[in-house]
């Protein structure tokens, strides 16, 4: 953690507090063929076969280090590339580090709007084969049902078939059925930026509810008023690297002061 992140840093007493996740020096690296040709030339050799042995690294996380604890709620925030959605995957289990160690409470639950739904499948029929993927049994599916519908607000649309929906109507029950399950540690990935204000609204209000049941939330987004309205610390990730964490106003307000 930088100077500057370290002199943020949220002032409660750390023995008050239970660590839920911890990352120590955590690093990811992908390698990616590379040709150096233009895309003609890179296409002809691909036909025979030669000149993509090259690869090229990129370095999606940097040496980070944090801990998150018990009854937090962290909003990540920073420039596309920055790193953002691989530090969601490396704290849900998802992406393994190229070094460095990741530990957390329970398993860690990433809710996205990205998730694929079945759309020659009736909307009811999503709801419970995507209820089942989350780790819900069919029961608890059942009890969540009416609700995830009605936050949907897709009315009589649920009964007909996905492929007839708007862009917004299966971003809400997207959003509807992911954040029917609770986890002690919850992970929102660009989940506030869908729908009309209304339902972004109802969004963080869903996301204060779980972040209640959870205890601990990190939250992923360009909407920076929602990460100072839902959050009270905020983590700026530049290039893989924290580049500053503290209080979520003063965080934002860098980031803004940054980027203007």
């Amino acid at each position: 953690m930088t100077e500057l992140a370290r002199e943020s840093a949220p002032a409660t007493p750390q023995d008050a507090r239970r660590p839920a996740v911890v990352l120590e020096d955590v690093e990811v690296d992908y390698r990616v063929y590379a040709t150096g040709k233009r895309t003609a030339e890179a296409s002809r050799l691909l036909r025979r076969g030669s000149g993509l042995r090259r690869t090229h690294v990129v370095h999606a996380l940097r040496g980070v280090s944090l801990t998150a604890y018990e009854g937090e709620a962290i909003g990540v925030l920073g420039a596309n590339g920055s790193g953002k959605s691989t530090l969601m995957r490396v704290v849900a289990g998802l992406a393994t580090p190229t070094c460095g160690t990741v530990r957390a409470a329970g398993s860690p639950a990433l809710l996205g709007v990205g998730a694929a739904l079945l759309k020659d499948l009736s909307g009811e029929r999503n709801v419970v084969l995507g209820g089942l993927a989350l780790g819900l049994t069919l029961e608890q599916v059942r009890e969540r049902y009416d609700d995830i519908v009605e936050f949907a607000g897709i009315g009589e649309f649920i009964d007909l078939p996905m492929r007839t929906y708007s862009s917004g109507m299966s971003a809400r029950l997207r959003f509807a059925i992911a954040s029917a399950r609770s986890a002690s540690v919850l992970l929102v990935d660009e989940a506030l930026a869908v729908g009309d204000a209304a339902f972004q609204r109802k969004s963080e209000a869903r996301i204060r509810q779980l972040r209640e049941q959870a205890g601990t939330v990190f939250l992923v987004s360009h909407q920076l008023g929602s990460i100072t309205d839902t959050c009270e610390r905020a983590v700026w990730l530049d290039q893989g690297r924290v580049r500053m964490d503290g209080p979520a106003q003063d965080v934002v307000d860098a980031y803004r002061g940054s980027v203007t």
